[in-house]
């Protein structure tokens, strides 16, 4: 019985063959096609510590309703992925889960107003207070 090698035979590929390649079978998904811009921040302390832990939210400015959450991380980071284009948000600390750290009298910082213009990184900080 004699092995044959694809170097051999002659390996025709999908092309050839008239299949679509994976890429091409992968339909355009919004996870994939989606643009946003990307609001990454840390929150700090008054010794510019990173803190973690502290729940953030986000709200667009002159609304409200809360639209975006997260905790920081051990390296105090948060991000929050937002819709491209220009708009204004507000940036707080949630009073309760600074209260909730152990041995931090910690209280929360004024918001941080940020401002998105297309699809692009924003850098900020939320520094709390003693």
């Amino acid at each position: 019985m004699a092995l044959l090698c694809s170097a051999c035979v002659g390996w025709a590929g999908p092309q050839a063959t008239g299949a679509k390649a994976p890429s091409d079978t992968q339909p355009a998904t919004k996870s994939n096609t989606a643009r946003y811009a990307l609001i990454f921040g840390t929150v700090w302390d008054s010794e510019n510590r990173p803190v973690y832990g502290v729940h953030v939210q986000l709200h667009r400015s002159g609304e409200k309703k809360v639209r975006w959450e997260a905790y920081s991380d051990h390296r105090g980071e948060f991000a929050f992925h937002v819709p491209p284009g220009k708009a204004d948000y507000d940036l707080v600390a949630d009073e309760k889960s600074i209260k909730a750290l152990k041995n931090n009298n910690l209280t929360h910082a004024e918001p941080v107003k940020i401002h998105v213009e297309m699809d692009e990184r924003v850098d900020t900080g939320l520094h709390l207070m003693k």
